[in-house]
């Protein structure tokens, strides 16, 4: 009589991109094209960068402008099945353990990834350190407080367990950024729907908020930032609860493709610490 064989888990990371860019080419990563929707070329046909498009299947690819590269973590969450599901950038990823470098090949492979999910069910990246900043203070700084403020709101009437955490977070000098992470697929359900509908909860209220209509571009990209935070609340949740074990928690480094101007992003934290002016670009 023969066994059965025991199952693998099978992971895949999306790479959330809007333009064509050098993608890993390690069976782990999936190249996604985020907001696809209603982007056309030269000719009005819909455009094609190569990439799987997060408009097709159960899709949020409309909200891009304001949610970001949560238009393919929902199209990860709602049209993938693999047992660990996994976001990155098109020009920031997770490094690899042994050769990690600022290229497409510098970062972490199937082959390195897959023994770690017997021991490990969340992946984040280091966490970004605030020395004189928390992470709220930070936040209405360099964004506007008053979506933070909303979120707690939405909070205390759609999950008031997590508030205690939301509090916490906002007091932190330190969190894992970038809504990057590799989860395991139930939990990844369980942080979707938390994550979504306070969010869709909070694009409805800002819709008549004149604030809301005349931010820039930029800062209209105000969900996709909110739920960097509320990505910390949901884990420090979770960990609370013991739903999650912080000892099955993995760091992992990042690397970068494109180099950070340090310059540039050191004299705008300064103007919008001490002057008020507010960032308007990325570094």
């Amino acid at each position: 009589m023969t066994g059965k064989t025991a199952h693998k888990p099978q992971a895949k990371i999306i790479v959330a991109a809007h333009k064509p860019y050098p993608m890993p080419c390690d069976p782990l990563y999936l190249p996604l094209f985020v907001g696809a929707e209603g982007r056309t070329d030269a000719e009005g046909k819909p455009l094609d960068i190569g990439f799987q498009k997060d408009n097709t299947g159960d899709n949020i690819s409309s909200l891009n402008p304001g949610f970001c590269e949560l238009t393919g973590l929902y199209w990860a969450w709602k049209n993938l099945d693999a047992d660990y599901i996994g976001l990155a950038h098109y020009r920031r990823h997770f490094a690899s353990l042994t050769s990690p470098a600022a290229t497409t090949e510098g970062v972490i492979t199937e082959a390195e990834l897959l023994p770690l999910l017997s021991d490990y069910d969340v992946f984040v990246p280091k966490k970004r350190r605030y020395v004189i900043e928390t992470l709220y203070s930070h936040y209405a700084h360099t964004h506007y407080a008053g979506h933070l403020d909303r979120a707690r709101a939405l909070i205390i009437s759609q999950c008031p367990e997590y508030l205690p955490d939301f509090d916490a977070v906002m007091k932190a000098r330190g969190g894992y950024m970038f809504n990057m992470m590799i989860m395991r697929r139930d939990l990844l359900d369980r942080y979707a729907r938390f994550l979504f509908p306070i969010l869709f909860a909070l694009m409805e209220e800002l819709k008549e908020d004149e604030e809301t209509g005349a931010l820039s571009s930029y800062q209209g990209r105000l969900y996709g930032r909110v739920s960097e935070l509320l990505f910390n609340v949901f884990l420090r949740g979770e960990v609370r609860r013991g739903r999650i074990l912080r000892e099955r928690i993995r760091e992992l480094p990042l690397v970068s493709l494109e180099k950070t101007n340090w310059v540039k992003k050191g004299s705008a934290f300064l103007m919008a610490r001490f002057f008020n002016k507010r960032y308007e670009g990325s570094f």
